[in-house]
């Protein structure tokens, strides 16, 4: 049932039909690119589950140039966390990522037209970005402390615009950024005007940047649904009137 509800909304954005859904629209608008560069049309119905495709060329959608690609990178992901940074041990790490590889969920959850793998890879990314931050600890303010940190940052809007649950993910950051303030706020070394630099460091990467990033998934979600769908009723007469195809379509709606 879940493929049926996310091909139909990943067909939403290829014919640009607006509509309304309770997960935020970033896994929702890579499964609609995947449909659209591997030549989907966005003409199948996604009825009931279990309709046959037939001709309609479902393969990018499913499969081939997105969840595969995502779960491969997120057990590259985890073997990364866990070889590099972690337990240092490369048995470890190989025995984690072939955990992952070979899980019977896992493979399940690439093969068909889902948020799962889409979201696990933001959180695999989030992750390893922060361990990799928190090994530049000694080398604050260089390019790879900035760049990993940055990272963080991508990944964790990455994860809360597919699915609310990625919220976990940010809770563990923030965590651990609280564990690392508090230590920088303890070492009497520091002056309080490099604490602030610190602070304020966090805020512009691990804050401002998610939001900024989150707030234009939502941009470009809106800019590119600009007909009139099955949403509609969800919104106000003032919105519905800049859907194209709508009966307020363009009428002045008094505020």
């Amino acid at each position: 049932w879940d493929e049926t509800h996310f091909g139909k909304m990943g067909s939403y954005y290829i014919n640009r039909t607006f509509f309304f859904d309770v997960h935020p629209p970033l896994g929702k608008m890579l499964i609609g690119l995947a449909g659209y560069l591997s030549g989907y049309d966005g003409t199948f119905p996604f009825q009931k589950p279990g309709d046959r495709y037939e001709q309609h060329n479902y393969v990018g959608m499913r499969g081939v140039r997105l969840y595969r690609l995502v779960s491969s990178c997120s057990a590259l992901l985890c073997f990364s966390v866990q070889m590099l940074e972690l337990s240092k041990s490369l048995p470890a790490a190989l025995l984690t990522a072939f955990l992952l590889i070979f899980d019977t969920g896992c493979i399940t959850l690439s093969q068909y037209i889902l948020l799962d793998p889409i979201l696990m890879f933001f959180l695999m990314g989030a992750v390893l970005s922060m361990v990799k931050c928190n090994s530049c600890a000694d080398r604050p303010f260089s390019a790879s402390w900035w760049f990993w940190m940055s990272l963080t940052g991508v990944s964790l809007a990455g994860a809360m615009g597919v699915k609310f649950v990625g919220l976990f993910v940010v809770l563990l950051v923030g965590l651990n950024t609280m564990h690392d303030l508090w230590d920088l706020l303890g070492n009497l070394s520091l002056s309080l005007v490099m604490f602030g630099k610190h602070l304020l460091a966090r805020v512009l990467c691990l804050i401002l940047l998610p939001v900024a990033l989150y707030t234009a998934v939502f941009a470009v979600h809106f800019t590119v649904l600009n007909k009139s769908g099955p949403g509609d009723g969800f919104f106000s007469s003032a919105f519905q009137s800049q859907l194209i195809g709508n009966n307020l379509h363009n009428i002045s709606v008094p505020e």
